[in-house]
């Protein structure tokens, strides 16, 4: 049972995130990592914005320096924050990514340690030690039950899209059972709007890839704010309405850039744009002074620094131009 939250806890915490806010990467540092002429100037300002020194040269040393950052400041706030629960929807995530990879790395024969991030609630190895043993007794029980699932579907289809499938399900459930449980329809509507993102993109890659509506209904999420009924409209008019759908939704912008990209436009745009619908949701903490908002906004707004660290320092680390690199960058 988690304690007796006090407002003073709210209080304390609050400060302390506005506090941290300014050290966060603007757009316009992040146009300056972009403009850099060397690396010695791309680390000047990373320094700046207190990431500690690291080789730009090497991908795995850029990663693995970014996580730690990452894993440095939930371990901060973890001390500090009134309930821990809000941490956690942004660690489960790492859970179901860690437990697809091990999954499809036992039907193949091959390790999966390479592609295991070690930034969910369940250390990666014991994730690893417990699906490989069958004992899941000791992982939090939404985890295993999406695990047991989803390895009877590996196991009877041979298919890994079906498994990853079964797993994003559950880590909605998961994420919305927690958000529900700490009582904050804050947190409660950001789950919503992630479920609104992941089912809009769900649609227009399910046309792109010519499968039918019926097909499409096995990967749709529920939870959202989009009515189910409405969005399967769409799938079966093949995309017909996709735009006046969204239209007075936060998704309103990716809807339309989903609705090109089904007319042969790029995706990467949609993507991007699916992302900052998340992220405008989150942006509504800026205007909330008391409570949780603030703590659950700076950590998606974290979040957000870190994928575009990794996308910015990867393209310039292979040598892609700035202007696709920022084409990339989710805001």
């Amino acid at each position: 049972m988690s304690k007796k939250i006090k407002d003073t806890d709210y209080l304390v915490i609050s400060a302390r995130i506005r506090a941290m806010e300014t050290g966060l990467l603007t757009g316009e540092r992040m146009e300056q990592i972009l403009a850099a002429r060397s690396n010695e100037e791309v680390m000047k300002f990373l320094q700046e914005g207190g990431y500690p020194t690291m080789s730009l040269e090497s991908p795995e040393a850029m990663d693995a320096a970014i996580t730690a950052a990452r894993e440095e400041t939930l371990q901060d706030l973890g001390d500090s924050a009134p309930d821990g629960r809000y941490l956690d929807i942004f660690k489960l995530k790492y859970d179901y990514h860690n437990a697809k990879a091990i999954l499809k790395a036992q039907a193949m024969g091959t390790d999966p340690d390479h592609m295991l991030a070690d930034l969910g609630r369940v250390p990666a190895a014991e994730l690893k030690e417990a699906i490989t043993s069958g004992d899941m007794n000791q992982l939090p029980p939404l985890l295993a039950a999406a695990i047991a699932e989803a390895k009877d579907v590996l196991d009877t289809t041979r298919d890994p899209q079906l498994g990853d499938i079964v797993l994003d399900r559950w880590q909605y459930r998961d994420e919305m059972e927690s958000a529900e449980a700490t009582g904050s329809e804050f947190l409660r509507g950001y789950v919503r709007s992630s479920i609104d993102a992941a089912n809009l993109r769900s649609l227009v890659r399910t046309l792109r890839m010519g499968k039918n509506a019926a097909f499409f209904e096995g990967v749709l999420f529920s939870g959202g704010t989009v009515d189910k009924s409405e969005i399967l409209a769409v799938a079966g008019n093949n995309g017909s309405g996709l735009a006046e759908l969204y239209a007075a939704t936060e998704l309103k912008d990716a809807a339309q850039s989903g609705a090109d990209a089904l007319k042969g436009g790029a995706l990467t745009e949609f993507e991007k744009l699916c992302d900052d619908a998340v992220s405008g949701y989150l942006s509504g903490a800026q205007m909330v002074a008391f409570g949780e908002a603030p703590l659950i906004g700076y950590l998606a707004a974290r979040e957000t620094e870190y994928t575009n660290l990794r996308i910015l320092l990867m393209g310039r680390a292979a040598g892609l131009d700035p202007e696709t690199i920022r084409a990339r960058l989710r805001t």
